[in-house]
Parts: structure tokens; sequence; C-alpha cells
């Protein structure tokens, strides 16, 4: 199989925040994808579930071999190596990987959906994928990342921090 470019958000609002992303970044080598670019760290409001703490997210650019189902498996391995779980969705969580791209693919099973159905709504996905991608175009849009961010609609904050 080819080498695909792959796009990953990570997010985290428990614990110490930090650790648990760059934990969750050197775990990708693991999971056969490697690194190429990280964003910034990004503290961010929670959109959906708002009474709970402040996220820390960054995006991710990597390229894997793998095929997507069975990247995200991988991804979900980490998760749960690291502790995370998802009581509540869209509840507070330790680590949440999130496979926004695979390579120029449109994936639509009922274990993933890429594009990201709501990646091009959130700010928190956006502005850290737009740091470091911000040409960044699927076949399927209308734009390029930096476009979606200039134009959102999403007024949460999100702050980036280094």
């Amino acid at each position: 199989m080819n080498e695909a470019i792959v796009y990953l958000s990570l997010g985290t609002n428990v614990g110490d925040r930090e650790q648990n992303l760059r934990a969750a970044i050197a775990a990708l080598a693991g999971a056969r994808v490697r690194v190429l670019r990280v964003s910034s760290f990004y503290e961010t409001e929670p959109v959906d579930l708002r009474e709970q703490p402040w996220f820390l997210n960054c995006v991710v650019e990597g390229e894997t071999r793998i095929p997507a189902a069975d990247l995200l498996r991988a991804l979900r391995g980490i998760e749960s190596q690291m502790g995370s779980k998802k009581i509540i969705a869209k509840g507070p969580r330790l680590i949440d990987i999130d496979i926004l791209l695979y390579g120029d693919e449109t994936i639509a099973t009922s274990e993933l959906q890429v594009p990201h159905p709501r990646m091009l709504q959130r700010r928190f996905v956006l502005a850290p994928l737009a740091e470091i991608a911000p040409n960044l175009r699927h076949p399927s849009w209308a734009g390029t990342v930096a476009e979606f961010l200039a134009k959102t609609s999403d007024q949460s904050q999100v702050k980036r921090i280094n």
C-alpha cells in the first residue's frame, strides 16, 4: 500500500493536558504513523458539553501505510492504553484522537467518516490545522482550511499557548 498523508486531531481536558498530548504524539509511531508536523498546542473552550474543563488541542500531520480502518483501531488502542474512557459523549477525556483526513479519500462507514464530518465547523480543529496546512484542500471541499477558518461561525475561544 502507498503512503497516505493523514491529519489527526488530538484533544484532552483531564489531568496533565500537555503531557497527555505529548504521550499520544509519541505513541503514534507504535500505530505506524510517521509524524511529519505537529501544530502548536491550543487551549480551547468546550463547545458541545460546556460544563467541563477547557481542552488542550493540536493537529498532527503524519504518513502511514496502513488502511484507514486499521489506523482507527490503532488510535483507539492508544486511547485505551493511556486510560481514556468515553463515559459521556462529548464529555471530559484524558485523550481523544480523531482522523480528520486520510489522503484524498472519502470514507463513510458506521465506524469512520472521512473527512471528519464536523471538522470544518470547529475552530478548535481549524486553527491548529490552518497553522500547519493553511492551503490544504480535500476534493469534497469548496475552499482551503484557511478559508474555512476565516469564515467559520464557531466563535468559541481558541488560544495558542506555545
